[in-house]
């Protein structure tokens, strides 16, 4: 953006949370005290709980799939709607990493696997309802203390993507992966509103193209991690179960109708047929 602009816009960057922490961070974008960000969805719902559509399990057939319905119309609507609630802008998805059930039991292939099992979830009903939709108990706990509570069997699994579970090396507690793809968390590229309508044209422009080539890497770099999952979580000794369509879809059966109604009558019905309507004009 700075070799764009000649230096007219100038980047600073805090990463790892030096901005502080979820709350914070959207905080400081409505009051434009912090200009632009990279959120994940959980971030996002502290100020504009209609993302947690997305949270609803099985929507997708692939990356690509996701991808082409994160770049479809349904984007701008889903940025206006945004930008009218909390005057932020989102600017494109990248990708969060597919989530994926873990536990120190048993192989898990069928939802009947998943009953008795103990599972952490994040601190959200959307994935409460889901693990207690396919027969197992969930358990919020704070990110922070997951590694303890597996260490300590507090619970026997927990749900994440594969740069998580890498990067808090879950694998060290975990023996049993399964494949299911069942949540493609995503990362928002959000703006502030008045801050992004002060900007020359020239500007404006130099912001959206730095944006789009960040997402492109930030997409492969993840999805690379997510298509490779079995060999490299397979290497670090876990037990890796892959699962055919027709596998994926008991769980899906089970897991989205619940979810889905919930999402319609906590966040609202258009926002979950809009999405749903998208999800289908891009299906091949």
């Amino acid at each position: 953006m700075e070799k764009a602009t000649a230096g007219t816009l100038q980047v600073q960057i805090y990463p790892a949370g030096q901005f502080g922490n979820d709350a914070v961070t959207m905080e400081g974008l409505r009051l434009g005290t912090l200009e632009m960000a990279v959120a994940h969805d959980g971030a996002i719902a502290v100020v504009y709980k209609p993302i947690g559509v997305l949270g609803i399990p099985f929507l997708y057939d692939s990356h690509e799939h996701a991808w082409r319905v994160y770049d479809s119309p349904w984007l701008k609507e889903f940025s206006d709607d945004l930008i009218k609630k909390t005057g932020i802008r989102l600017l494109g998805f990248a990708d969060n990493g597919v989530r994926h059930f873990t536990n120190s039991k048993r192989v898990v292939r069928t939802p009947d696997d998943m009953k008795g099992l103990k599972m952490r979830v994040m601190p959200s009903p959307v994935f409460q309802t889901l693990v207690n939709a396919l027969g197992a108990s969930p358990s919020a706990i704070p990110w922070a203390e997951l590694p303890t509570a597996l260490q300590q069997k507090v619970v026997d699994g927990q749900e994440n993507g594969v740069t998580n579970i890498l990067a808090a090396s879950l694998y060290q507690y975990q023996k049993y992966i399964t494949l299911d793809g069942h949540v493609w968390s995503v990362h928002g590229y959000v703006i502030n509103e008045p801050f992004y309508q002060g900007l020359t044209a020239a500007e404006r422009k130099a912001v959206e193209e730095g944006t789009q080539k960040a997402m492109a890497i930030h997409r492969k770099m993840t999805s690379d991690q997510d298509k490779n999952a079995k060999e490299i979580l397979g290497k670090l000794g876990m037990e890796v179960t892959t699962l055919s369509p027709a596998e994926v879809d008991q769980f899906r059966k089970l897991a989205q109708p619940p979810v889905k109604a919930w999402a319609e009558k906590e966040i609202g019905k258009p926002y979950v047929d809009s999405l749903f309507k998208a999800i289908e004009a891009t299906r091949r």
